[in-house]
């Protein structure tokens, strides 16, 4: 019998990236701890690194292919048959219907996952179909529009500089509970107790007093969807002042009077009755910033999944770029990946994909290679040409994550052929005509190489497998390879993760210090490469090597956040309440859900309402309630909340289940789902992304 044996590696569950240590002996987990001599995490963990246990052991998990048989049961093939049905399948479709007739939606667990990361483009290219979806467009894509039409490509994300910053205020955020989203930042809570510990200040802008904003020093309730408003009024504030400071980039910009003419309008004091802030309010806030030392202001989610998504990702670059927080140190900065997958895949001079294409059914925007994933069911319901017949979900559900799921379960059952590579039966691919469920987690090696490239600190770890995996499994990479070499009919080219990992770290940043695979594995909690430093210079991939502080594309669409707020704006009478979502510290996505560690503890998926808007309706603290939209209702409990701005009601992001008699999906935490209620078609028209927040409800007492 072996001795208790030890294994560090990265938890990849969510962008943090903890360090963890495993103590197991043979094949068994004794723990699973934080790792102290992880160079960026230092220790820190949170509740979901358990979950990494959980889905090597769970007995409910899939680990050979299963194909559903003409009476709807699922019978277990060989990887041949598998990868052979499934590429024959795909030739047939694309035969006879043309390549975009197969469409492909990429989940949030790739971005967690080198091999898939690596060989899901060389996949993407043999398919040859426009219709691309991801989780990208339902909480992302306007990070990625402004990274592109600024500093030239849209992977190109500034990430605050935490550790040295003096002021930081945070739009939309709760990385207390999220450790950091479009930001790679472990243990936050100690980060933040550090920045006010050394006298710097933190304010938070959110519509509910979140885990984050309980430790602000300054917390201001903000209407949903108004977040643009209130950043082009600080921006204006500061021209007025006249305290714009472009410091070192003073000959890297472009556009400062153009986008001063555009926020013109949006004085504190107009703003001020839409946003729920007051004048006095916006105009200290800008004071601060402008008079601190450092300063970084960072949007995330809130500020991304609204109807002005695009605007308010752009209007926080350019508040931080004129206040001369930008490529400095304590400001927002550019991480230096040590294999860094920008540089690998940026072209200057490269045609923007904005645009490129317009979607068949309502002319949505193409953009990043990829269509809005709120289309996708219109495309897969309406006949004509590069109608949609099949679909490959690769560790994804669709169903539970993207807006009104219920519309896109029905859509997706008229599929000639639906693909899964998953290791659960979820709700999206119970519907599959097959379903690949390959080695992950403990099982794989890993190199973090998308979150490497957002993290608050630049460092470098590679975690190999703890366990191998059986003889009847396959690697998601091997699996996404081997499906590409069918369809182009190509033999294997010899190329695997590491290999490609090794050449980039061999040719990247540190390679003059010896950086490469060989060193990480001698390494194994990793590598400290220092603070984040400016390098404006070397990262910029813009044309004209300038930062474009007032791209048409923004500044035109400030013409709609004037018209939806000071021409139009009323308030729907049938749907009085603002819906936003919640994350919750022991939940990720819908892929924790089989974690049964996750589940334990109080009922977390309630309807959070503030007391007077309880007592208005009479409604009650732990009775249940019927919030409806325009696309659908659920019945949930009601927990009051001070924490909550009046008007506004919250839901937890990724719950409910589709459970049918005799089929055991993973989604076993009960709960609703909090897209039965948003609404596919209200999207950022800017940038296509889902508007999850701000979805116009009614709740509605179901006690007498």
């Amino acid at each position: 019998m072996q001795g208790v044996q030890t294994h560090y590696r990265t938890c990849n569950i969510c962008e943090a990236m903890c360090g963890i240590e495993i103590k197991y002996q043979g094949k068994e987990i004794l723990s699973i701890k934080g790792d102290e001599k992880d160079p960026l995490s230092k220790g820190h963990i949170c509740p979901k690194a358990v979950a990494l246990q959980d889905f090597y052991q769970d007995p409910d998990r899939l680990r050979q292919p299963i194909r559903k048989t003409e009476t709807g049961d699922w019978e277990t093939i060989t990887w041949k048959e598998a990868i052979n049905f499934v590429a024959s399948r795909f030739k047939e479709i694309q035969a006879t219907y043309g390549k975009n007739a197969l469409a492909t939606f990429l989940g949030n667990p790739n971005a967690h996952n080198m091999g898939n990361t690596f060989f899901i483009p060389f996949l993407l290219k043999a398919i040859g179909s426009k219709n691309r979806y991801s989780a990208s467009s339902v909480d992302q894509l306007p990070h990625h529009v402004a990274s592109n039409y600024m500093y030239g490509h849209g992977l190109l994300s500034p990430i605050p500089d935490i550790d040295r910053t003096d002021f930081m205020m945070m739009i939309g955020c709760n990385p207390m509970v999220s450790n950091g989203s479009m930001m790679t930042v472990p243990n936050f809570p100690k980060r933040l107790k550090n920045l006010q510990e050394r006298g710097g200040q933190f304010i938070v802008i959110d519509p509910r007093r979140t885990e984050t904003a309980e430790r602000a020093d300054q917390h201001y309730f903000i209407k949903p969807e108004t977040d643009a408003l209130f950043l082009a009024a600080v921006i204006h504030t500061i021209f007025e002042q006249e305290a714009v400071q472009l410091r070192h980039l003073s000959n890297q910009i472009k556009g400062l009077e153009q986008l001063k003419a555009a926020v013109s309008n949006f004085s504190p004091e107009k703003v001020a009755p839409v946003t729920g802030i007051a004048a006095k309010d916006i105009e200290h806030i800008a004071q601060q910033i402008v008079s601190a030392e450092s300063a970084t202001c960072h949007s995330r989610m809130g500020a991304s999944t609204q109807l002005f998504g695009g605007l308010c990702q752009w209007l926080t670059h350019a508040l931080n770029i004129i206040t001369g927080n930008f490529d400095r140190k304590g400001g927002m900065m550019f991480t230096q990946p040590a294999a860094d997958h920008i540089m690998a895949t940026s072209k200057k001079g490269k045609p923007k994909s904005y645009g490129r294409y317009q979607s068949r059914v309502s002319g949505k925007p193409y953009y990043n290679g990829e269509f809005p994933v709120g289309i996708l069911a219109e495309e897969i319901e309406t006949e004509g040409e590069d109608q949609i017949k099949a679909l490959f979900v690769i560790a994804g559900n669709p169903v539970l994550s993207t807006p009104n799921g219920l519309r896109l379960e029905q859509a997706i059952q008229q599929l000639e052929f639906l693909v899964s590579i998953d290791i659960y039966l979820n709700e999206t691919n119970r519907h599959a005509d097959i379903i690949l469920p390959v080695a992950t987690g403990l099982e794989s090696s890993n190199y973090d190489v998308v979150f490497q490239s957002m993290a608050v600190r630049n460092t470098a770890k590679y975690s190999p497998a703890l366990f191998p995996k059986a003889a009847d499994q396959r690697y998601d990479w091997e699996v996404i390879k081997a499906i590409t070499q069918q369809l182009l009919n190509i033999p294997d080219n010899g190329f695997t993760p590491e290999l490609i990992l090794d050449q980039m770290l061999q040719s990247g940043y540190y390679s003059k210090e010896g950086l490469s695979l060989e060193k990480l594995k001698a390494n194994p909690h990793g590598v400290d490469l220092g603070a984040l430093r400016p390098c404006i210079v070397e990262r910029l991939q813009t044309d004209d090597e300038l930062i474009d502080l007032a791209p048409d594309l923004f500044i035109n669409d400030l013409k709609r956040l004037e018209k939806t707020y000071f021409e139009e704006a009323t308030q729907n009478a049938n749907y009085p309440f603002a819906l936003i979502g919640r994350r919750n510290l022991r939940h990720h996505n819908t892929w924790t859900h089989n974690a049964e560690r996750l589940k334990r503890g109080r009922n977390q998926c309630t309807l959070l309402l503030h007391p007077k808007d309880a007592n208005e309706l009479g409604i009650e603290d732990g009775t249940m309630a019927q919030v409806s939209s325009k696309t659908g209702s659920v019945k949930v409990a009601i927990e009051l909340s001070e924490d909550m701005m009046c008007g506004v009601v919250s839901l937890p992001q990724g719950w409910g289940s589709r459970k049918k008699t005799g089929m055991k999906v993973a989604a076993s935490y009960g709960g609703v789902s909090i897209n039965d209620l948003t609404d596919e078609t209200r999207l950022d028209e800017l940038t296509g992304n889902a508007a999850l927040n701000g979805t116009p409800v009614k709740v509605e007492s179901l006690t007498s």
